[in-house]
């Protein structure tokens, strides 16, 4: 039978062998004392292995909180345990409750988080993967392979009305941006609802794409329970949009993966909590793990952060999470890396750098609207930026050949 594998960074002032082997155990058949029933021939079909360890070397200090705080050595490792796929079947609810559920209460470990998951080839039957994906989510916004998607969020946040938003649209799409998304705090509001907004966006991206033939992909935030979710997607199908947003960690995977299961927008994947479930080194879950579960669900778009950014991820997570979209899944090539937080063209430089890649949707909020020559100059500059970046010129550069990055260096840098 096909198995599941999972690999943890785990922590543990106990053998690690033994503190393993209690966790394959309670995320299977055993518990912390044997019952009835669990014999040999149950233990050898449904008990999870633990298939690997690499030790990675000891500390002094415990990460959290565990069993009996005291112990003067806490030791490391790498732990790689399998299931059954008998266990759960193709039901990623119920996956995730084994490879993430109370695992992370057991006293044995001061440290544990899910790093990795490795599925049989049989999940690409049962799961189609994205729709449309990074390629198709690039073709729907009219940008080839050549450069990244350029991108901004509506600020505020929330409190501006559908007037002036749509004016602010209007000024971004004839600077040239590719896409625009409302920010995650906006759905609906008193003074912004969400038809009247996507009515009044959409005539002015409607009106542009007649004139140049180039749509500009906005993604409208439908998050809400399932009844909001459909009667708001079909709005914005409806109005001649390409893209909605989702904040899959707060609507969670079912409901995620029946949203993606409409297929005529590409989903923006917005993963606001992140921290809650990755920030703390030896606790939660790592990207890899992370991003393939949504791309089962089906999100075309991943948040992965950005080089230097504003929030606490280093830059070596976030270049370990776009290679992760770009890694291909069971049926699917690869989800579309969206980079943000706290960029502007300086980061252009260091991101090519450290991926060699434009595929990518690359999303400047301030760095837009806070330019001096305005959210048009904001656009340019970010384009100027990866031009000069993919040709090989430095910031430096850059800054005296191109005047509207010149000008965002002057303000930013």
């Amino acid at each position: 039978m096909e198995r599941i594998i999972a690999t943890y960074l785990i922590e543990t002032p106990h053998d690690v062998e033994k503190a393993a082997t209690v966790l394959a155990g309670e995320q299977s058949s055993g518990t912390f004392v044997a019952v009835p029933g669990e014999t040999d021939e149950l233990k050898t079909r449904f008990a999870a292995r633990v298939e690997e360890i690499e030790l990675l070397g000891d500390v002094s200090e415990p990460s959290m909180p565990g069993d009996d705080l005291g112990f003067s050595t806490y030791h490391r490792a790498k732990v790689k345990v399998s299931w059954s796929l008998e266990n759960f079947g193709f039901n990623i609810p119920a996956l995730v409750s084994t490879v993430q559920g109370n695992l992370y209460e057991l006293r044995q470990f001061t440290g544990l988080k899910l790093d990795d998951l490795e599925l049989p080839v049989s999940f690409s039957e049962h799961f189609e993967g994205p729709v449309f994906g990074m390629r198709g989510t690039k073709d729907l916004a009219g940008v080839g392979p050549e450069r990244p998607m350029i991108g901004t969020i509506i600020k505020p946040s929330v409190g501006l009305t559908p007037e002036y938003t749509a004016d602010l649209v209007k000024k971004l799409v004839e600077a040239g941006i590719d896409f625009i998304k409302d920010d995650e705090l906006m759905t609906s509001t008193a003074n912004s609802t969400f038809e009247v907004r996507l009515n009044k966006i959409m005539k002015v991206i409607n009106a542009h794409a007649d004139k140049t033939g180039k749509k500009v992909m906005y993604a409208f935030n439908i998050t809400g329970d399932l009844d909001t979710m459909k009667a708001n997607y079909e709005k914005v199908v409806k109005a001649g949009g390409t893209c909605a947003m989702v904040s899959i960690n707060s609507v969670g995977w079912a409901g995620v993966k029946e949203v993606c299961s409409w297929g005529k927008l590409s989903i923006h994947g917005h993963r606001n909590g992140w921290g809650m479930i990755n920030r703390h080194p030896l606790l939660g879950i790592n990207f890899p793990a992370y991003n393939k579960l949504w791309r089962m669900a089906g999100v075309d778009q991943m948040h992965v952060n950005g080089i230097q950014n504003k929030f606490w991820e280093s830059d070596d997570s976030v270049v370990r999470s776009i290679k992760s979209c770009h890694t291909p899944f069971l049926n699917n090539e690869a989800v579309l890396p969206v980079v943000s937080s706290g960029q502007w063209g300086e980061q252009a430089f260091e991101t090519w750098r450290r991926t060699k890649t434009t595929d990518l949707l690359y999303m400047a909020g301030g760095g837009i609207m806070a330019h001096p020559s305005g959210p048009a100059g904001g656009v340019k500059a970010l384009h100027q930026a990866w031009q000069a970046a993919v040709d090989g010129l430095t910031l430096e550069q850059a800054e005296k050949e191109f005047k509207e990055f010149g000008e965002s260096v002057a303000k930013f840098g």
